[in-house]
């Protein structure tokens, strides 16, 4: 048994075995595979390819860099890093699999047990390591360490709709308190609703815009986008029946106040998602509505963008300045662009990929979530977690970090699903050439 090899059994059995080698087998193993042996490993052989060449490609480069420093080559290498060490890593794990199917053939009725006894330890650690080498793989999203808007309007479900907005706006709010996420209301609007509230007080909120301004909240806040179904009792509700209401959430990515490099300042560069020709955009000034005093209903300084070409619109009144809601504006509509984007490109590439990734789509007029008042209870349809304690969900607390994160797995897995399916529809013309 090498040394590597030897290394990935776990420790505990570790200096038994090597004893019992030294006497049994003074010369190395090199075992494979029979047909009757059954592996974790779910790899296609196309994304184990794709690793094995970055790999090379790594060592290449981290090779020349010790020569001849060279911030291209350091930055790829670095791109890279993770998964020549999830390779090894996998292959570690794969090779102390194999030897350890060779012991359990061994004549020496001690070896046997200890290979029996670390086989199952060793199986976990090859489907670990399996799992970790995909997500390797998996190219990150493009605006996933980007600051992100978060934008909630009231769906089907009339008033209680609105007032629900109003819950989840305020649960995000204070789940980034909660995290010590700098967080900006972008804008904040209520509906007339006679002076009703919830039945948690909530007011009727038309439309809600909250910055999350941290590098890298878009990819914390991404699985959020959708449809959000609440049942509960409303307060005007005289029976005592349940209805059930509905809030859309988007999940914009957004630019920083003050970018730090090249990619967070690009919405001049016509190549960029974020990328505007302004001859395309109307822009009209307007007297803001609701309250705020003679200020807003006295002067024009509310804005109105609306993009000629996709009809999307973005109104802002939440400063008193004209010029700051009109920058605001701007960043809402770069972000609600460079989405539409993104997502008709990913459309694109979700066609040419089979059937059952297809299937697995949320788009944002899906259900993902559902919180329900009467058994305290919050599910998520995609992760399929129930998590009680709703009170904590909504006041941000750690239940609903555990929903968020539970829909993190699900999109790591989901971004698997897509890479595979790619990669084997990539390899498969090849195949059909041969």
């Amino acid at each position: 048994m090498g040394v590597p090899e030897l290394c990935a059994i776990p420790e505990a059995r570790r200096y038994r075995l090597t004893a019992c080698l030294q006497l049994q087998f003074p010369f190395i193993l090199v075992l494979t595979f029979g047909p009757e042996t059954t592996s974790p490993i779910k790899l296609p052989p196309a994304l184990l390819e794709r690793a094995r060449k970055l790999t090379v490609e790594h060592d290449q480069l981290t090779t020349a860099l010790q020569s001849d420093f060279d911030a291209k080559k350091a930055k790829r290498a670095g791109e890279i890093s993770r998964i020549a060490d999830a390779l090894k890593q996998f292959e570690k794990a794969k090779s102390a699999l194999s030897e350890l199917q060779g012991l359990l053939e061994s004549d020496d009725a001690e070896m046997r047990e200890l290979a029996r006894d670390d086989l199952e330890a060793t199986n976990t650690q090859l489907a670990d390591s399996s799992h970790n080498l995909s997500v390797a793989l998996t190219p990150k999203h493009p605006f996933a360490d980007m600051p992100c808007l978060l934008e909630i309007r009231p769906g089907p479900g009339g008033t209680e709709g609105r007032f629900f907005a109003d819950t989840v706006f305020h649960m995000y709010k204070a789940y980034c308190a909660n995290k010590g996420y700098r967080t900006r209301v972008v804008q904040y609007e209520s509906s007339d609703s006679d002076g009703q509230t919830g039945s948690e007080g909530e007011i009727a909120l038309q439309e809600a815009v909250l910055e999350v301004q941290e590098p890298g909240a878009y990819g914390l806040f991404r699985g959020e986008a959708g449809m959000h179904r609440v049942q509960r009792v409303p307060a005007t509700e005289k029976s005592g029946r349940t209805h059930t209401s509905a809030v859309a959430v988007w999940v914009l990515p957004s630019f920083p106040e003050n970018p730090t490099s090249e990619s967070e300042s690009d919405w001049d560069n016509p190549e960029s998602d974020f990328y505007i020709d302004p001859t395309e955009v109307r822009s009209e000034t307007m007297r803001a509505r609701g309250a705020g005093g003679q200020h807003v209903n006295k002067t024009e300084s509310a804005i109105r963008l609306t993009h000629i070409p996709t009809g999307t619109t973005v109104a802002i009144q939440e400063s008193r300045s004209q010029q700051r809601n009109r920058e605001y504006a701007w960043r809402l509509l770069r972000s609600r662009i460079a989405q539409q984007r993104r997502e008709a490109r990913e459309e694109v590439s979700r066609q040419l990929r089979s059937s059952v990734l297809a299937n697995s789509q949320i788009t944002r007029g899906d259900k993902i979530r559902t919180y329900q008042y009467q058994q305290d209870r919050c599910t998520d349809h995609r992760s399929g977690l129930d998590a009680h304690n709703l009170p904590d969900v909504l006041k941000g607390g750690e239940t609903l970090g555990k929903v968020m994160e539970s829909v993190q797995a699900w999109l790591v897995n989901k971004d698997i699903q897509a890479l595979i399916a790619d990669e084997e529809a990539a390899a498969a013309p090849k195949k059909e050439s041969k």
